[in-house]
C-alpha cells in the first residue's frame, strides 16, 4: 500500500457515463490505469444531474434526458505522481473537464491494517 500523508493533489475528471475507450466505459479505463500507475486510490461518483461545455442538461429526473449522466473520477496522491499520470488522461479524455486541487491527506489506511496502523482510539479502519 502506498504511504500518503501531508500535502497532496486531488485530480478530478468530469466526463459522461456514456463516454467509452475501446468499447469499455471511460471511467473504468481511467481507474484501471490509475491502479496500474500505482496511484494511492481512485473513486468514481455517478451524478444525477449536470451540464458541461455543450450546455445540454443531463438529468435522471426525466426519462427522455436520463442519458449520459455526469461521472466524476477522483484520484488523490502526491503532486509528482498525479502530474506523471496526466499524459495518460490527455490520451483518454477527448471531451470533459480535468481539474487539480491542492489538498492535505490527514489519514490514509487500508482495510486489514495492522495494529500499528489503527487510529489512536484503537479502532481499525473500515
Amino acid at each position: 500500500m502506498t504511504a500518503l500523508t501531508g500535502r497532496a493533489l486531488r485530480l478530478t475528471v468530469y466526463i459522461g457515463e456514456d463516454d467509452t475507450w475501446h468499447h469499455r466505459p471511460l471511467y473504468t479505463e481511467i481507474v484501471h490505469r490509475a491502479h496500474s500507475a500505482g496511484l494511492a486510490g481512485a473513486s468514481v461518483f455517478h451524478g444525477i444531474e449536470g451540464f458541461g461545455a455543450s450546455s445540454r442538461i443531463h438529468t435522471a429526473r426525466l426519462l427522455s434526458l436520463s442519458e449520459d449522466l455526469p461521472v466524476a473520477i477522483v484520484v488523490v496522491d502526491t503532486e509528482e505522481r498525479i502530474r506523471a499520470f496526466l499524459p495518460q488522461l490527455d490520451e483518454l479524455v477527448g471531451e470533459g473537464l480535468v481539474t487539480l486541487e491542492e489538498c492535505e491527506v490527514v489519514r490514509y489506511v487500508g482495510r486489514g491494517a495492522g495494529p500499528d496502523e489503527a487510529d489512536p482510539k484503537g479502532k481499525k479502519s473500515l
